[in-house]
């Protein structure tokens, strides 16, 4: 049986205003991103949902409560947690820059106590399989981040048709699809703000 998971990217926050390195870290919606929020909700909103899972951050936390409009129960999950990128958190964006190769930079994240992208890929295709499995989940929400979402669509989707299609925005829907224990990517929808 084909089941469906969407995928969604927090709203907007500060630090991504401020052009700072958000992994664990965290910091709160701006403006726009409630109104991204709120758009995301539209374009979801005749998608009857079975369940809900967020990242135990407060920004994904928010944006979930925003999409459902605070009538739904969830569950939230580390395992959905962005990158961690040590002691390089909440510093400019400016200071690491993806290679020309467009490959994150392993060794300086690690080197400041961050997660190498193998093992993020791995916890986020662990839980969401794990999730997607289960006998009652046949169309399921989950708040999620960016560069987690990335690593988890890279396990079976190329990047460069990732990039292709604008890579994954804030509150971006990503439409992906299981079935005999294979994620197959849809579509990335994205709000129009």
């Amino acid at each position: 049986m084909k089941k469906h998971l969407y995928l969604i990217r927090h709203g907007e926050t500060l630090f991504n205003q401020r052009k700072k390195i958000q992994g664990w870290c965290d910091s709160p919606l701006t403006k726009k991103g409630i109104e991204q929020a709120q758009a995301a909700a539209l374009l979801i909103k005749d998608i009857n949902f079975d369940h809900y899972y967020s990242s135990t951050s407060e920004r994904c936390c928010d944006t979930l409560e925003i999409i459902t409009n605070h009538q739904v129960p969830y569950v939230r999950l580390k395992q959905l947690k962005e990158r961690n990128f040590g002691y390089l958190e909440a510093c400019d964006e400016d200071l690491v820059k993806n290679n020309s190769k467009g490959h994150f930079f392993d060794d300086v994240y690690t080197m400041f106590g961050g997660e190498y992208y193998h093992e993020v890929q791995e916890r986020m295709v662990n839980i969401l399989t794990s999730i997607m499995n289960k006998e009652d989940h046949h169309t399921v929400l989950a708040v999620s981040h960016g560069a987690s979402s990335f690593a988890f669509l890279s396990s079976f989707v190329d990047v460069n048709t990732i990039v292709a299609q604008g890579g994954i925005p804030n509150c971006a829907i990503v439409h992906i699809t299981y079935e005999d224990g294979k994620f197959a990517l849809q579509e990335i929808i994205k709000p129009n703000i």
